[in-house]
Parts: C-alpha cells; structure tokens; sequence
C-alpha cells in the first residue's frame, strides 16, 4: 500500500532535444541515425573480422572484439529510443523502461571501464615483460579478465538501479535528458537522495576512476619501456600496438569524467547532453574506425577478408 502511494509516476517523460526546432530536430535524426548505423556496422565488421582472420587471434584482438560487443549493447540501449525522440516525438517511457534502460545503462558503461583496463593491463605485460606474456595473459587468464570485466556491471548496475527506483516518485516526471541518466532521474525523486548520492558517488570512484588510475599507470610504465628501447623500429611498433587503445581511453574517459566528477550546478543540462552524447553515440563510432585506420595488422586483415569474400563470389 505504501508502495502504491510512494509511486504515483507510472512513466516519464524524456526532454531530450525537444527545445530544438522540428527541422534542427530531423536533422540531428539524420546525424545520429548515420553515426548508429556506422557504429554498428563498424563493431559488427571488427567482430566478424577478428573470429575470421588466423592472424587476429592475439588477446588483444581478443579483448577488442568484446569492446566491440560492450560497444553495440551500449548503442542499442541508448540510441534507437533517442531517434524517437527526434522523429516521431515519442518522448514517453514506462517506468518499467526507464528502469530497464538505465539498467543496461550502469551495466555496459561499468563492463566498459573495466574491459578497457584490462586491455591496458594486456598491453602493459606485452611491452613491459614479453617473455612471460604467453604465460600471464594465456587463454584462459583472457576468459577470465573478460568475464570479470563483464561480470563488474552487474553489481553496479543493480544496487543503483533498483535504489533509485525504490524511491517516491510523487511530483514531475519530465527527464531533462535524452535517456534515463541517473542525475535527471534522482532529480525527480521526492525524499531524501543523500545516502544515495554518496553511494553513487563510491561507485563513481570505483567504476570509472579507479580504472582510469589503473590505466593511467599501465600507461606511464609503458611509455618509460619504450622510450628505453635501443631501436627506433623497436619503439614504432611497441608504440603503435597502443596507440589506438590509449586514443580510445582518453575519448572515452575525458567526457566520462566531466560528466561525473564535475559539481551539480556547474553545467547546464544542455552542455550535460552534448557531453553525454560524446561517450555514448560518437565515442562507440570512433572505436572501431580508430582501429581499424590505426592498427596496420587490422586493415591487412581487413583486406584479406574482403578479397576472400570477393573471390567466393566469383567461384
């Protein structure tokens, strides 16, 4: 009963762009319709080309095609509702919904940190010490690191999810934001958030800078390997096996963390929703451009998969 009079909101309303001009507003449906199809087109192609190449059966490859699967979850989660909203004006979400989303939300941004640490770790072993790398980061230790990585979003994305919405929702329901981010949706809650607020803030820490420092170290050991390396060919291709990984953390980690780590009052809720379109439409597209133009054995791969397609058509 309690329960019933706590809960009067029974769905809410996604603000998204709707300050915007219908024409700005089909426009930007165009914008972000192309950079989701390109964004899954391009993670299913590094999958895909990662299971077919024999020469792509490194643990890094490996680890890059489970970025590619966080990569897609993590579109399908947020964009096709936020195209709604733009062309249909489909703003509504059940409650049920916005619940589910931002589960999935926690879920593969936190599996994301940690997989991306964990391909800094992978790297760190390669350059740092080569000879027991086979040892280290063997077949099953990658199994491992991945699941782990994987298994990080589920308690992250279940004590914060099922907080949030076991509180009163009793006055506004329009979500100033393109999806159900949990700051817009704390905002509407009507009873006190601050032992929330603190909890969510340790898991911040836990999630996304504790990983960021990990990676931050992985890198500084990496590049004093490196700049110590007798040969200049020796360092290209030391440096170039994780340029492509350091580029992605630094897009990925500098909107994450200006987003998060930055005070309440500071930002508007527009520049909020540039910055959060930053780590979850255009970050998950540049992925895998970035490795597939950066990373020279992934386009030779490419390249071989595309003449052995076009070659079987002939046949």
């Amino acid at each position: 009963m309690m329960w019933e009079n706590w809960t009067i909101v029974s769905e809410f309303v996604l603000v998204s762009f709707s300050s915007l001009s219908t024409e700005l507003q089909a426009l930007l449906f165009l914008l972000f319709l192309t950079i989701y199809l390109v964004t899954l087109m391009g993670n299913v192609l590094i999958i895909l080309v990662t299971i077919a190449d024999s020469a792509l059966q490194s643990p890094m490859y490996f680890f890059l095609r489970n970025l590619s699967f966080l990569e897609i979850g993590f579109n399908l989660v947020i964009v096709p509702k936020m195209l709604g909203t733009l062309i249909i004006q489909d703003t509504t979400i059940s409650f049920l919904g916005c619940a589910t989303q931002m589960y999935f939300f926690f879920f593969f941004g936190a599996a994301e940190c940690c997989l991306l640490a964990t391909m800094a770790y992978d790297r760190y072993v390669a350059i740092c010490d080569p000879l027991h790398y086979p040892v280290i980061i063997g077949h099953r230790s990658c199994g491992q690191l991945a699941a782990a990585s994987w298994f990080s979003g589920f308690p992250v994305a279940t004590v914060q999810t099922t907080w949030i919405f076991s509180f009163p929702f009793c006055g506004p329901n329009r979500v100033n934001h393109f999806f159900c981010d949990s700051p817009p949706v704390i905002a509407l809650v009507c009873a006190d958030t601050s032992l929330f607020e603190l909890e969510a803030l340790t898991a911040t820490v836990l999630f996304i800078l504790f990983p960021f420092l990990l990676i931050l170290g992985s890198y500084v050991r990496i590049l004093s390997t490196i700049f110590r390396m007798p040969s200049a060919e020796g360092k290209h291709k030391a440096f170039s096996t994780c340029s492509s990984h350091l580029l992605v953390v630094s897009l990925f980690y500098s909107t994450a963390i200006l987003m998060y780590f930055r005070p309440r009052s500071s930002a508007s809720p527009e520049s909020k929703k540039l910055l959060s379109l930053s780590y979850t439409v255009v970050t998950p597209m540049l992925n895998p451009i970035i490795y597939s133009l950066r990373n020279n054995e992934v386009k030779v791969a490419l390249k071989r998969v595309i003449h052995r397609m076009l070659g079987s058509q002939k046949l």
